[in-house]
């Protein structure tokens, strides 16, 4: 016989609401806070009253007993809009293939409308907070018009998850790049005291910067090529390297350039699964470390690879442990650290939410912060016997293991499903979405066998 549900906690998030979780793992990223083998958090409205054992107060209570409770992940880049063309392209090159088929002029992305954008948007969003990211900087590349970037915020608002919108440019007459972002700050972006806020996603391009910078709103900028880096150093020659810089990927950069990125307090996001697999170059994780840079982790394009961040934690973990493993057998000494799995849990979320400027906010369970929280079960037969919280996270789950999500202390996933999530009408909108592109695009994808066949 079936065990029934319990109800979702009503009225979470809200002003005055208390809920109590209680009894879990608690893993806080915050090394003046602590960790604790069993402990309370309480959570008042949208954010975190108290952490700490054997918590009394007058609140509706959570059972954590057999939860990891951590911090939501964070994304530091992610191009949402591409979900309705989820693993489409999974066996893409950067060049030969994922520009010649998504982002090139005239590729699949020149075929989204704004109902397209608006459903990629929300799928990207809903789906990732299943899987207990709860934060993300978005970087859509499909604003070619106006109205493709109000439905890509229409979508990202409907979701309800926290998100850093990285307005991008288009493709068309109607693109309105960079100068929109004017009305878009203006419209939507008045108050950063909401869940949606403003980032300029942005090529290295002075002239691009300073509209930004005009506009009060971090840089995002890609940058995987020595051609790049020596850009990015004449901006710098001309002091235009700063602290609302993020730069992603960083791969094939020279040291100079990562003391100046460290020096100008510049962030970095690194997406080590894509990055391996389409070509970018080796995920640089010991050259940001060795520079006294600690990056944040990223998904990138759902096109090729999976937005689970279990995945990307392990991808990272392993890979970085690989290299200082190989330098060791080779006889190499004064090496490195190896990563712990604390750290990668670290990277995964303070770390992001300090390259995402939402530090101050999210990214570890600090009284006084948003209650972005994530439960992760422990007695499933992929987890138990436990016998360590950080690398049962990081060696051993998966999406599976996801229990409950909070943000800003409203319940988003109870208990393994989505609430208040029509999930046929995500799946056929979704669908819809897809069939238009490629029918207008005369895209048709295989099914069977590679999406890039080589010679």
């Amino acid at each position: 016989m079936a065990t029934q549900r319990e109800a979702v906690p009503a009225g979470s998030g809200s002003n005055g609401r208390r809920i109590l979780v209680k009894g879990g793992i608690v893993l806080t990223m915050d090394h003046n806070v602590g960790d604790f083998e069993k402990a309370d958090v309480l959570i008042e409205g949208k954010k975190i009253a108290t952490v700490g054992p054997n918590l009394k107060a007058n609140a509706e209570v959570i059972d954590a007993t057999d939860r990891i409770v951590t911090p939501g992940f964070v994304d530091t880049h992610h191009h949402q809009y591409q979900a309705v063309l989820r693993s489409l392209i999974a066996d893409a090159l950067l060049q030969d293939d994922y520009n010649r088929v998504i982002n090139n002029p005239g590729a699949l992305n020149a075929y989204y409308q704004p109902d397209d954008a608006y459903i990629g948007e929300l799928l990207a969003s809903v789906s990732q907070m299943r899987a207990g990211v709860t934060t993300s900087v978005d970087l859509s590349q499909i604003s070619h018009s106006p109205a493709h970037s109000d439905a890509c915020i229409a979508g990202l608002k409907e979701a309800g998850r926290r998100t850093v919108f990285g307005y991008s440019a288009g493709q068309g007459p109607a693109n309105r790049y960079p100068q929109d972002i004017v009305r878009l700050r203006a419209q939507y972006f008045s108050s950063d005291d909401q869940l949606l806020t403003l980032a300029l996603h942005a090529p290295i391009d002075a002239q691009v910067w300073e509209v930004g910078r005009q506009a009060g709103v971090p840089i995002v900028s890609h940058a995987t090529s020595p051609d790049v880096a020596a850009q990015l150093m004449a901006l710098d020659r001309a002091g235009l390297m700063r602290p609302d810089n993020e730069y992603i990927h960083c791969t094939h950069f020279p040291a100079a350039l990562w003391e100046r990125i460290r020096d100008t307090g510049g962030k970095v996001s690194i997406a080590p699964a894509v990055e391996m697999q389409e070509g970018h170059g080796v995920p640089p994780f010991q050259a940001a470390l060795d520079h006294g840079i600690r990056p944040s982790l990223s998904t990138d394009v759902e096109t090729s690879m999976t937005p689970d961040f279990f995945t990307i934690m392990r991808t990272a973990f392993t890979l970085q442990r690989m290299f200082i493993n190989e330098r060791r057998f080779n006889g190499e000494k004064n090496l490195p650290l190896w990563l712990t799995c604390r750290e990668m849990l670290e990277m995964a979320t303070i770390d992001g939410a300090r390259v995402a400027h939402l530090d101050h906010k999210i990214g570890s369970l600090t009284p006084g912060k948003e209650a972005d929280i994530i439960l992760l079960r422990t007695d499933d037969i992929n987890v138990f016997p436990l016998n360590n919280g950080p690398g049962a996270v990081v060696t051993l789950m998966d999406t599976s293991n996801v229990d409950t999500v909070f943000v800003a202390g409203k319940i988003m996933l109870w208990k393994g499903r989505l609430v208040g999530v029509d999930l046929k009408r995500l799946r056929r909108l979704a669908e819809h979405a897809r069939d238009g592109i490629l029918s207008r695009a005369s895209y048709r994808p295989n099914l069977l066998n590679t999406c890039c066949p080589r010679s």
